[in-house]
């Protein structure tokens, strides 16, 4: 691991931390670990939770605390064992994963997204086929829209390419605009505050169908009262001008439009996952 990037580990734990020293929680109180996938690096990630979770904590009177890794897929080894109570992501809808008996809670209230296929604007390539054979990047092997659903398209239209992983989406665009990689895989909810926040344009080579947004999930190892205090909180964050001042913050912070409101997060939104996991090759599931 390089100096920079214990550096930030470092900055996000410390963050972290430091959210718990200012709530003056005592020593003997749960406190839950809180695991979003990591869209962003690390500082941008922790940036836009932190402030997300403090209000939770402090509305609900359940306490929770930041918990991530330096990828995504690190940060979803913590939830698969056991480390952590509550998640935001959608890596937990394979047939396997659903037997863990996670809870869908709430989501944010933004339109459904698109995995895309895209080289920087100024390209040579503008077509599929072009990226036969060549470095293709994606954020990570559990990103289930930008890598899982990409790179099945890919292999669908037989199109062979070498698999490089940047990490998270930014580490990802990174190695795409450095010129390492010929085409990245993405959300693309991400690629308009990456462009914002970078200066950067792209062009689009595929689009999938559409998927609703990552979802906020519960361990059943959290007790229903617990559970209920804060999707209660999240819920009502939009209501509160507290609140709302905080999605608006957090939404500047990594360059995104702003979403209204958590809203109720149902099976039957995630049917999309569903059925591509039914379909898709074994590796991706």
């Amino acid at each position: 691991m390089t100096l920079t990037r214990w550096a930030r580990l470092v900055l996000a734990f410390v963050a972290s931390q430091a959210a718990l020293a200012t709530t003056g929680w005592a020593s003997d109180e749960k406190i839950y670990k809180f695991s979003p996938v990591n869209q962003f690096g690390i500082e941008l990630t922790a940036s836009y939770w932190n402030p997300i979770i403090q209000y939770v904590s402090s509305r609900s009177g359940v306490k929770l605390s930041l918990k991530i890794g330096r990828t995504s897929a690190d940060t979803t080894s913590y939830v698969l064992a056991k480390e952590v109570e509550f998640a935001f992501t959608n890596h937990l809808f394979n047939e396997n994963r659903r037997q863990m008996g996670w809870k869908l809670l709430v989501r944010r209230d933004y339109p459904a997204v698109y995995g895309q296929i895209m080289t920087a604007a100024d390209s040579p390539v503008t077509d599929l086929a072009q990226l036969a054979n060549k470095e293709v990047v994606f954020p990570g092997n559990e990103a289930f829209i930008a890598y899982k659903v990409t790179y099945a398209h890919l292999l669908e239209q037989k199109i062979p390419v070498k698999v490089v992983f940047g990490g998270n989406h930014d580490g990802a665009f990174a190695q795409l605009f450095s010129g390492k990689a010929q085409a990245v895989g993405v959300n693309s909810q991400l690629v308009d505050g990456y462009a914002r926040r970078e200066n950067k344009k792209f062009r689009v080579l595929w689009r999938s169908g559409p998927f609703n947004d990552l979802a906020l999930m519960a361990s059943p190892s959290v007790p229903a009262a617990d559970v209920k205090a804060v999707t209660d909180a999240f819920l009502g964050m939009a209501s509160d001008p507290a609140g709302a001042a905080i999605i608006k913050k957090v939404s500047e912070t990594v360059k995104l439009e702003p979403f209204q409101s958590f809203i109720p997060a149902l099976e039957e939104d995630y049917a999309s996952y569903l059925d591509f996991h039914r379909s898709s090759p074994d590796f991706l599931k």
